[in-house]
């Protein structure tokens, strides 16, 4: 199965490295991707929107053949429900690592304070408590020095959808900093935040208590966490043959 890794804020296609190498042993085709404008600290990031990376994204699922899984952390989970809306028929299933999917008109952050066209990544005290669980000094340090300032487009950005088919493709929560009896809970009360993802008519829910960085303070275990979401996929493909 070809699995496209899309990052959240701040992060290139590395930060997927410790995570991608468990999906290649167990067969697969890892694809973490470098969005537009995250190149380099010194990238050009002026003009960049969230219509870009879904862009970008869409690409890539559009070069490989057959349908393909996308996993999306963080910002990432507004992307690539742009990418299941866009392509419906080419995705086996979404995962959203401590994310969700992006309803139509909203936005990821715009929150975030902007330095000319980038948002460099806040000091750590302007995060929740539950954000930092287990990213420790080392982590907080080495994270801080491999951050790229987010385009400020696509944290502004509402999102733009087109296609309910995007609500049939399977999805995959993997529930870090809340707890997914918390997401349940916020679905049952009716909160906005969780509207667009109530809407999806398959969904599981997967626990892993850590912080907002999973691929940095539990990457083995995220690594087994999406692989046991790809088998699942796998099985009801071949149910369906």
């Amino acid at each position: 199965m070809d699995i496209i890794l899309v990052p959240g804020f701040w992060l290139d296609a590395s930060s997927w490295e410790k995570v991608a190498p468990a999906l290649e042993a167990a067969g697969h085709r890892p694809h973490p991707l470098t969005l537009p404008g995250m190149e380099a600290v010194d990238a050009d990031r002026s003009g960049i929107r969230l219509r870009d990376h879904i862009d970008a994204v869409t690409a890539a699922v559009d070069k490989l053949d057959g349908k393909v899984v996308l996993v999306g952390h963080s910002g990432g989970g507004a992307i690539i429900h742009g990418v299941v809306d866009a392509r419906p028929d080419k995705v086996e299933r979404a995962i959203y690592v401590d994310s969700g999917p992006l309803g139509e008109g909203d936005v990821i952050n715009n929150q975030l304070r902007a330095e000319g066209d980038g948002i460099p990544l806040p000091p750590w005290e302007e995060f929740e408590d539950a954000d930092l669980v287990d990213l420790d000094e080392g982590l907080r340090k080495s994270f801080r020095a491999r951050a790229i300032p987010e385009p400020k487009g696509v944290a502004y950005d509402p999102q733009h959808l087109h296609d309910t088919r995007r609500y049939e493709v399977p999805a995959t929560v993997i529930a870090c900093q809340f707890p997914s009896s918390l997401l349940l809970e916020w679905i049952d009360a009716g909160h906005p935040f969780v509207a667009e993802l109530s809407r999806i008519r398959d969904v599981e829910y997967v626990d892993l208590p850590t912080g907002h960085w999973p691929q940095f303070t539990k990457p083995a275990e995220l690594g087994q966490a999406i692989l046991a979401a790809v088998d699942r996929t796998d099985r009801a493909s071949d149910r369906n043959r």
